[in-house]
């Protein structure tokens, strides 16, 4: 069963992915306070592409394939070979990815010229530059990302978690202090010095779990072998879905102007709900998963697939219902100023509307992939997401003609529910009873608590809307939306505690033990 740890752990988690959002939107306050829209902040950016196209890919495929199989030798009790794959993937990333920065820093001007080639001759010598200053980031972004890999196996959630604010406030820091001094290649200085922080920060916690540095480097070592033959289709899936993203603008660069920032913010928008509570979800779920995978402990497994898929069910379709409702003057709130203007609000409120409807796929799917993960099956979800991306183009082309944008965003919310209709498929082919006729009435009852939700967020909005009128400018919005929110939050639980939802009651004993500890 879902227990009351994985609970707590994703709690501990949501809180820093927020505390670290915060941050990273003052670092980005800080930056254009400090250097503003200049050719030194475009060349610092690109120059940042570079090693954050890296981080992304290596991040999300060393963290799914690391902790399975360390979990495997520790199911075994074989907690010291354990170690020796880790020390062994340390020593082996490490010098690759050093190899790699020396490689980057050899050619900077070269890379920079594929990343951005219409930058003029100045801004790109300034970016090479940047650029050979920035690569050691590659270094430190995977020993963070290996290092949080060992920890989340050992079960351990919270230091990895506050890593990420370390790393935006040593920017914002450094913005303050370096840039001041050295202009734009002090903040490069200061974002090196963010990454190797979030690597030291959890040094001390890694050591306490029994990890030490051995000087071995043995590529064949059983482990290692099974952690890069996992890690190919990660990545593969990784890049099929960065194709999403060039897909979709390459389609909306022929569609009226602004849809492709309209797009960008919209997903942007509805991401957010998924980022702060889904991941981290299914992050504190994925070791233990991933242990009772290794014991042969499946209906473990189905009990706490069961559990935080409803979980998440009951999250996130009240909240798409209430981005509809809302779409509006929340997206006002968040972006209506300066250059973005009515129009641009108008347009991504009808990139939010679209993208809603598929929320619910969005969220449960990272939770199935790391279904299958666990079970060390990479294959299958890059498969079905190969598919996945070919019906988002066909539903793309379609709707894009009446829709425009929002035709896009139709078709990646449809695209999405039916990739997770595949998953849940095919998981259930391992996990018998992952979907059974319960979920009808399950799903019945949280549609009706929603609709519930929907109609008097609806009404609240159309009342606070000439509450709050005579506040002006931000404050004003800001309560509409938020008493809003709040009216559609209350029903929402009233709602379900009348229909007596088991989740809920979980939730809220869980929440109530966190406080008194």
């Amino acid at each position: 069963m879902l227990g009351r740890m994985i609970f707590q752990a994703t709690l501990m988690i949501a809180f820093f992915n927020l505390l670290s959002r915060l941050l990273g939107l003052v670092r980005e306050i800080v930056i254009a306070r400090q250097f503003g829209a200049t050719s030194a902040t475009d060349a610092y950016l690109v120059a940042l592409t570079i090693p954050l196209l890296f981080f992304a890919i290596l991040s999300q495929a060393l963290a799914s394939v690391v902790v399975p199989v360390f979990t495997e030798y520790s199911a075994r009790g074989e907690k010291r070979q354990a170690w020796r794959l880790s020390a062994n993937l340390f020593n082996i990333l490490f010098i690759l990815l050093t190899g790699a920065a020396l490689i980057g820093i050899v050619i900077a001007p070269v890379l920079v010229k594929l990343v951005a080639p219409g930058l003029p001759e100045s801004t790109a010598g300034l970016a090479a530059s940047l650029t050979r200053i920035m690569l050691p980031m590659l270094v430190f972004a995977g020993m963070a990302t290996l290092f949080t890999g060992f920890l989340n196996a050992n079960n351990i959630f919270g230091i990895s978690a506050f890593s990420g604010a370390v790393n935006n406030g040593v920017i914002i820091a450094s913005a303050l202090t370096l840039g001041a001094v050295f202009g734009i290649k002090g903040l490069a200085w200061g974002t090196v010095g963010g990454m190797l922080a979030s690597v030291v920060v959890q040094v001390p916690a890694l050591r306490r779990t029994g990890f030490r540095f051995l000087p071995e480097l043995n590529w064949r070592y059983p482990g290692v072998l099974k952690v890069f033959n996992l890690v190919l289709p990660v990545t593969i899936g990784i890049t099929i879905s960065q194709a999403f993203i060039v897909v979709d603008r390459i389609l909306a660069s022929g569609l009226p102007v602004g849809s492709i920032s309209a797009l960008n913010f919209g997903q942007k928008l509805i991401q957010l709900p998924v980022s702060l509570f889904v991941l981290a979800l299914s992050t504190a779920v994925f070791p233990t998963l991933s242990t009772w995978v290794a014991e042969k402990r499946n209906d473990d497994v189905l009990d706490a697939m069961r559990r935080a898929l409803r979980i998440i069910v009951l999250l996130t379709l009240p909240a798409a219902v209430g981005l509809i409702v809302l779409r509006g003057p929340i997206v006002r709130l968040l972006f209506e100023r300066g250059a973005f203007d009515e129009r641009a609000t108008a347009m991504t409120a009808v990139a939010v509307l679209f993208y809603a409807v598929g929320l619910v796929g969005f969220a449960a799917n990272i939770i199935l992939t790391r279904a299958f993960y666990a079970f060390q099956d990479t294959r299958t979800p890059v498969k079905l997401l190969a598919v996945n991306l070919v019906i988002n183009i066909i539903l793309s082309i379609i709707l894009m003609r009446p829709l425009l944008h929002g035709g896009l965003a139709l078709g990646s919310s449809i695209s999405v529910l039916v990739n997770t209709a595949l998953l849940v498929h095919y998981l259930n082919k391992r996990l018998p009873g992952i979907w059974d006729p319960s979920w009808w009435s399950f799903g019945l009852k949280v549609m009706v608590a929603s609709a519930l939700l929907g109609i008097v967020t609806f009404a609240a909005d159309s009342f606070f809307v000439d509450v709050f009128a005579p506040v002006p400018g931000t404050l004003g919005l800001l309560l509409r939306v938020g008493s809003g929110i709040l009216t559609g939050v209350t029903v929402y639980t009233l709602a379900c505690i009348v229909l007596r939802f088991e989740e809920v009651g979980f939730v809220w004993r869980n929440i109530l033990r966190l406080v008194k500890r």
